[in-house]
């Protein structure tokens, strides 16, 4: 069973990257970046523009990557799908979810990757909500890298996209008190990977 789904894992990701080089033109930039110990467990943190962000981290990461999700995409039958093929961690908003958080704890600690947004909803910055510090929590908490994710372009169909890979960030030797100066240097990395801003260009 577990050899069939890495079988069906290959295929979907190959399907969706060539949906995005075909429709997006989709460049991908600085995976030279990425650990390539395989047990070096890893917390990918880019920017929300669209529903189509997920996917394009998920098939050009270079690892295996399990993304935290919102509960209501489930929903939707295409990102149901996605999240079983590519084992979603589920998160219930605004409520303490701690299944999620022992889920994601556990998956780092096992050397897996994982893949969030630090703006919590599509446009969060522009629509000037503070980033949460989800990911600096796991940061400290496991001492797993944090591989800033720039994307930009792509706002049509045809026009092309970029994503890009920043170095690694290390923050295994800081303390739960920092998490807010955590998550800001986070975010600083990912709006210069970005293009010099979060919202869309």
């Amino acid at each position: 069973m577990k050899i069939l789904k890495q079988i069906g894992r290959v295929i979907v990701r190959t399907a969706i990257r060539l949906y995005f080089i075909v429709v997006y033109r989709v460049k991908v930039e600085g995976t030279e970046n990425i650990p390539r110990d395989k047990a070096q467990p890893l917390i990918y943190c880019g920017n929300h523009r669209n529903y189509a962000d997920p996917p394009l981290i998920v098939v050009t990461a270079k690892r295996h990557v399990r993304f935290l999700a919102k509960e209501e995409l489930r929903k939707n039958p295409f990102f149901a799908f996605l999240g079983v093929v590519f084992d979603g961690i589920y998160v219930k908003r605004d409520s303490k979810d701690v299944t999620a958080l022992k889920t994601t704890l556990k998956a780092l600690k096992d050397g897996e990757s994982i893949a969030l947004f630090p703006e919590g909803t599509r446009n969060g910055m522009e629509k000037g909500q503070k980033a949460k510090d989800g990911a600096a929590f796991f940061a400290v908490k496991t001492g797993a890298k944090v591989i800033p994710v720039g994307i930009r372009g792509g706002e049509k169909p045809f026009k092309k996209m970029y994503i890009t890979y920043g170095k690694p960030l290390d923050f295994s030797n800081r303390s739960k008190e920092e998490l807010d100066e955590v998550t800001e240097e986070i975010m600083e990395k990912i709006v210069e990977l970005s293009g010099g801003k979060i919202k869309n260009e």
